[in-house]
């Protein structure tokens, strides 16, 4: 080009920093100077833009844009250095430039509003708008999505129900870019329910807009219903992008749906997006997730362009069924010149035995990852699960355990798993800010020491912090109801329960509402969970049985039983325990002894300690002596004392009885 302008090098200037080709923006950028061009507000403009400049970088240029004056001409080079600078998360120097600009433009608000609220600054992001609203400037769209974006969680929402508020004011309600924004912000707020109630309320979607709200189903784990509205995209007419596949599928692997997941696959491969990293990582992660390892290696040799993520889907998926292939992985990335990060070691840790974790504890410092939380609780499970208690309870003298949540919730669990109720209290009643976890632990550990009342007292400080129970935290508060029969308490915690739709459709927690109606004696409420649950498991099947028995239903609990086995559920040993206990309160002695007498024949469960006392305190319960004697001394293993006092206190019953049939014949 023989005629060259400022606005010809500009054009070349900006078209590299699109492109990220820094180096190639500032060698044209020194060679228009040399060739005797001053440089414009646009040429620092397309400098500052580049993705790939470096603060320090960016400091040179700002250097020269105050030496050349331009600082001060206008709103545009002071804007592009707060992107810059916003980009790289300095706020300090984005504060510097913002309070140094003589001249603002709506454009320049908007990007201070963006950075703070992206960076998690809510408070000064949410300070700014306010400032920017009350200089009366005509809004865009722009204004509304980057304050909406740094609203992150339950406190923010007043302040996002009043943005939402101007939005309509404003007419901004229907631009998509806006809408969608609402859409993410209420979900992070306020939960999915909100956020499908603003989904339902955009007119014109786009796929950002569906991909917004099947992102948040899945997140929520509410994999059904994302699914649900995958299929529903087609009757938009709005079709599924990168994005979208990777929500959906991994909603597949939430589920375990293996048929569906192979129909999205096949889409995948329509689209000619099989090679795409991000689509290629969610499907290896299904297919092993779906037990197809095989799959799951097929797939991550058709990505492309490989990357950390694509490796660590593959070893979780061999790791999670503890296959050694995630040790030999790890090597290969290695010899590849992958660098592992935390969430590598994390995985290959759960699958390595013994005599391998010395070796990967010391690659682990060798990397410096020694400090990272989730390669430290990985490190203590795994040190635990090999059954070196030491070496994990090790890390808490060697390191301040405390400061991180991650690692101090894992020595608690290993303290709870060895009847250190104690410890666990102590260690994490120094976290600053303990989750969900760190009070489900604690709670946990108060449960199994029997401080049942404490139990319920942190439960109280837990929703003082405004941390909100999951089905863990309900199913040790359902257990301290239980067992200090609080029926009050229990239908209050049912209530709450309700309201949360996925934590109420929770078998677990269903076992454990059936547990604690029979234990507080209104067994009603027990048949009436029962009868609602649609997904049952042998211990709900047992948790009902022993609630009928312990309220005097022992024939209805003797039909539970035998209909549970016609359904085809085993029984195990708390189930026979169960019935057995039923039997022995109703006083059905020849039901009792024939479920007994088949326990290892039919159902193949050894019968136990606990069997035993079940059949000998049915038996002298009601004057089978005789029998009971013979049972106990044809036990495999010694009788335990409990057993003795049992027999004893039948004989004491049965000579009572007969010295009072005695007397009352002599009259």
């Amino acid at each position: 080009m023989p005629d060259r302008n400022v606005v010809s090098f500009n054009s070349i200037i900006s078209a590299y920093s699109r492109c990220g080709y820094v180096e190639d923006a500032l060698r044209m950028f020194l060679y228009m100077i040399n060739r005797g061009f001053e440089p414009t507000q646009f040429t620092f403009g397309g400098l500052l833009s580049c993705d790939s400049l470096n603060p320090v970088e960016g400091a040179q240029l700002q250097a020269s844009v105050l030496k050349n004056g331009l600082f001060c001409a206008d709103a545009f080079v002071g804007t592009a250095l707060l992107g810059l600078y916003g980009r790289h998360g300095c706020l300090d120097e984005v504060v510097s430039v913002f309070e140094d600009m003589p001249r603002k433009s709506l454009v320049t608000w908007n990007s201070i509003v963006s950075i703070f609220g992206k960076h998690g600054f809510v408070e000064d992001c949410m300070f700014l708008f306010c400032e920017l609203v009350r200089s009366e400037v005509a809004l865009t769209e722009s204004s509304f999505v980057g304050v909406i974006h740094g609203l992150s969680n339950e406190q923010d929402l007043e302040f996002g129900e009043q943005i939402h508020g101007l939005v309509i004011k404003n007419g901004f309600d229907y631009e998509l870019l806006v809408a969608n924004s609402l859409v993410n912000m209420y979900f992070q707020c306020a939960g999915i329910w909100s956020a499908e109630k603003m989904f339902k309320d955009v007119e014109i979607r786009d796929v950002v807009s569906w991909n917004t709200i099947i992102g948040a189903l899945a997140e929520s784990e509410n994999f059904g219903k994302a699914l649900e509205l995958y299929l529903r995209m087609s009757v938009d007419i709005v079709f599924p992008n990168q994005t979208t596949f990777v929500y959906v599928i991994n909603s597949c692997a939430g589920l375990q749906n293996s048929i569906l997941g192979k129909s999205i696959h096949a889409k995948v491969i329509k689209n000619a997006l099989e090679c795409d990293v991000f689509v290629g990582s969610a499907l290896v992660d299904f297919y092993a997730k779906c037990d197809n390892l095989e799959g799951a290696h097929l797939c991550f040799s058709e990505i492309s362009n490989k990357n950390i993520v694509s490796w660590n889907a593959l070893i979780l998926g061999y790791a999670s069924k503890s296959s050694p292939t995630s040790i030999f992985l790890l090597i290969e990335l290695l010899q590849l010149g992958y660098r592992p990060n935390e969430f590598t070691f994390s995985h290959v840790l759960r699958s390595s035995l013994a005599f391998q974790l010395l070796q990967l504890h010391c690659l682990i410092i060798r990397m410096g990852y020694e400090n990272y939380e989730y390669v430290l609780g990985s490190l203590m499970t795994s040190y635990a699960k090999s059954g070196l208690i030491s070496d994990a309870l090790a890390f808490v003298t060697a390191l301040n355990i405390p400061r991180a949540v991650v690692p101090a919730n894992i020595i608690a669990g290993i303290y709870n798993r060895t009847g250190q109720y104690n410890e666990t209290v102590k260690l994490l009643s120094q976290l600053e800010r303990p989750d969900i976890v760190s009070w489900n632990i604690v709670i946990a550990a108060c449960a199994h020491n029997g401080d049942y009342k404490e139990v319920l007292e942190l439960f109280k400080y837990m929703r003082a912090a405004r941390i909100y129970p999951d089905n863990y935290t309900f199913v040790s508060l359902l257990s301290a109801c239980s067992k200090l029969c609080n029926l009050a308490l229990g239908s209050s915690l049912h209530g709450l329960i309700k309201k949360t739709e996925i934590i109420s459709s929770d078998t677990f927690v269903c076992n454990m509402l059936i547990d604690m109606y029979g234990k507080c004696g209104s067994i009603g409420s027990s048949v009436k969970i029962f009868n609602e649950m649609t997904d049952r498991n042998v211990i709900t099947w047992t948790a009902l049985i022993s609630a009928l028995g312990l309220n005097g239903f022992a024939q209805r609990a003797l039909e539970k039983f035998r209909e549970m086995e016609f359904l085809g559920f085993k029984p195990d040993r708390v189930a026979l325990i169960a019935v057995l206990t039923a039997c022995r309160h109703g006083g059905l002695v020849r039901e009792g002894m024939e479920l007994f007498e088949r326990m290892n024949r039919s159902y193949g469960v050894e019968p136990e300690m606990d069997h035993y006392h079940c059949v000998v305190d049915l038996l002298v319960r009601y004057g089978h002596l005789k029998e009971a004697e013979k049972i106990i001394t044809t036990m495999p293993f010694p009788p335990n004392a409990l057993i003795w006092r049992t027999f004893l206190e039948g004989c004491q019953r049965c000579r009572i009885a007969k010295y009072d049939t005695l007397n009352s014949t002599k009259c």
